[in-house]
């Protein structure tokens, strides 16, 4: 049996569009990616379903800054004030070397926290962030109080929103929120396994001076894949975390010799690490029809992925983040958690 924590406030960030290479297209990340995830979970009787607690903003002031986290919880009304109900995206990004002061400006103070052009702000957001870190926590309280995992079906996803900054669809850091977590209930040392197709630079960014929570991301290539600034394999930390993070960035058409291959090095790093409980960024956007990415994973190779996550035997927690090839992200994302729960 593994416990789903879900709430429908993630429907309240439901973008109508994104703008890629130029283009207005319909948002990739939709209601619906996490609909169809919890009608899987069901339909395979993974284990009951329950609701999120109310954490407040203790464990998300321990993984974000609090000028963004009170930024990122009145942008709405500053925006809305200003220019009506229309989704909130830039106007302006601070250019290199330029100070990162605040302005009087709602579309200036977007460019100053935001990295992208995927993820506008709308009148839920805050509230449906908020849910997902809840969410988070919550799953993580499940595995303290005794169950060896749980699963946080979160939306919207996390792993790309940094200390002090948001994109790539993510407006908090589930999964730092759930290492966080962890960290504060007694765990000595925890580990993040980022599996999703693009690189967890959020997440990397909020433990890089740590040593306490391992980092260890498996994505696409930086130099040709979102986020492209972040995830290569000689960002392995710095100061106290200096050694605790671990790039593994694979090519355009990887299939799963070649992940599984990576996977193995990751999952040796956690062990020897002596992780004592382990966060998983679970991204099915490594799958071979999804429309934004470029491995070429098939629905088979997620269950041989939590297969081997659950070879580690630790109390670990799956946080929801990518996935697009829709139709499919059910059988994927639950093809892992049967899989770990198949030998854990």
């Amino acid at each position: 049996m593994m416990k789903t924590v879900y709430s429908d406030l993630h429907g309240l960030q439901h973008a109508e569009a994104e703008y890629i290479r130029g283009k207005r297209v319909a948002s990739f990340e939709m209601p619906r990616r996490v609909e169809l995830v919890l009608e899987r979970v069901r339909a395979v009787a993974l284990g009951p379903v329950v609701g999120i607690g109310d954490y407040g903003l203790e464990t998300v002031g321990k993984v974000h800054d609090a000028e963004f986290v009170t930024f990122l919880s009145t942008a709405w009304q500053a925006w809305s004030a200003e220019n009506g109900e229309i989704d909130a995206f830039p106007n302006a990004w601070p250019p290199p070397r330029a100070s990162r002061r605040a302005t009087k400006r709602p579309g200036a103070e977007l460019g100053r926290f935001c990295i992208d052009m995927s993820s506008p702000i709308m009148a839920g957001t805050w509230t449906a962030a908020k849910a997902a870190v809840d969410a988070a926590v919550t799953a993580v309280d499940i595995v303290a109080g005794g169950d060896h995992a749980a699963f946080a079906l979160c939306r919207p996803p996390g792993h790309h929103a940094g200390r002090d900054y948001f994109g790539g669809y993510c407006f908090l850091n589930n999964a730092a929120a759930a290492a966080q977590a962890f960290r504060d209930r007694g765990y000595g040392k925890v580990a993040v396994l980022d599996i999703d197709y693009h690189h967890g630079n959020g997440t990397q960014d909020i433990f890089y001076d740590r040593a306490d929570v391992l980092t260890v991301s498996i994505h696409a290539d930086p130099q040709v894949e979102y986020p492209y600034y972040s995830g290569y394999a000689e960002e392995t930390g710095e100061g106290a975390g200096a050694d605790f993070n671990l790039n593994l960035p694979l090519p355009w058409g990887t299939e799963y010799t070649g992940y599984g291959a990576a996977l193995a090095t990751g999952l040796g790093r956690i062990a020897a690490h002596g992780t004592e409980a382990l966060v998983v960024s679970l991204g099915v956007d490594t799958f071979g029809g999804d429309p934004i990415s470029h491995f070429k994973l098939v629905s088979d190779d997620f269950t041989r992925i939590g297969q081997a996550i659950g070879g580690l035997s630790l109390p670990t927690v799956f946080v929801m983040e990518g996935g697009y090839a829709v139709e499919e992200i059910g059988v994927n994302a639950v093809n892992v958690l049967s899989g770990f729960k198949a030998v854990a």
